[in-house]
C-alpha cells in the first residue's frame, strides 16, 4: 500500500504545476534518459566531440557566455535547471551530475541559449579519483551546484 500512496503523492504534486512546468519536467526526463543510454553506449571520447569545445577552465569562450546575457536567457536557463533536477529525481534511473548537465545543456542548445559544461576532479577515499559535471548558463548555475570545495576544475566543453 505504501508504494501506492507515493507514487499517488507524486502524480498529485505533478498535476499542481502548470502545464509549461510539466512539459518541461517530461521534456527534461526524456534528455536524461538519452543521456544515460549515451554514456553506457557510446566511448567517451567520440561523446565528447558532440558536447561541443573541450577548452581549459581560464578559456576566454567560458566567460563570455555568463556576459551579455538578456533577461529571457537568465529565464530559460533557470526553469531548464529547475524542471532537470526535478526530473532526475523520479526517474527509475539514476541521473547523477554529467547525465544531468548533458540533458540541461541540450535544452538550452534547443532554446538558443549558450551553456558552459564544467568538469572536476578531487582525490577520493572511496576510488582513486572523484569526478563532477556541473553546467552554467547565462549567469545560473544550471545543474550540479553546489560544487564542492574539494573538486579542481579541470576543464569545460563550450
Amino acid at each position: 500500500m505504501r508504494p501506492l500512496r507515493r507514487i499517488s503523492r507524486k502524480l498529485r504534486r505533478f498535476g499542481e504545476i502548470s502545464p509549461q512546468q510539466r512539459a518541461l519536467v517530461v521534456e527534461a526526463a526524456l534528455w536524461l534518459l538519452a543521456a544515460r543510454i549515451a554514456l553506457i553506449a557510446v566511448p567517451f571520447p567520440r561523446l565528447a566531440r558532440r558536447l561541443g569545445a573541450f577548452v581549459p577552465p581560464t578559456d576566454e569562450r567560458v566567460a563570455r557566455v555568463a556576459r551579455g546575457c538578456s533577461p529571457e536567457h537568465v529565464r530559460l536557463a533557470e526553469e531548464v535547471g529547475w524542471a532537470t533536477v526535478r526530473a532526475a529525481r523520479h526517474v527509475p534511473f539514476r541521473a547523477v551530475c554529467l547525465p544531468q548537465a548533458m540533458a540541461a545543456r541540450i535544452m538550452l542548445r534547443r532554446r538558443g541559449v549558450a551553456s558552459v559544461l564544467h568538469f572536476g576532479a578531487a582525490k577520493g577515499t572511496d576510488k582513486p579519483i572523484d569526478a563532477h559535471a556541473w553546467l552554467d548558463a547565462a549567469g545560473v548555475e544550471v545543474t550540479g551546484y553546489p560544487v564542492a570545495a574539494q573538486f579542481a576544475e579541470i576543464a569545460c566543453f563550450v
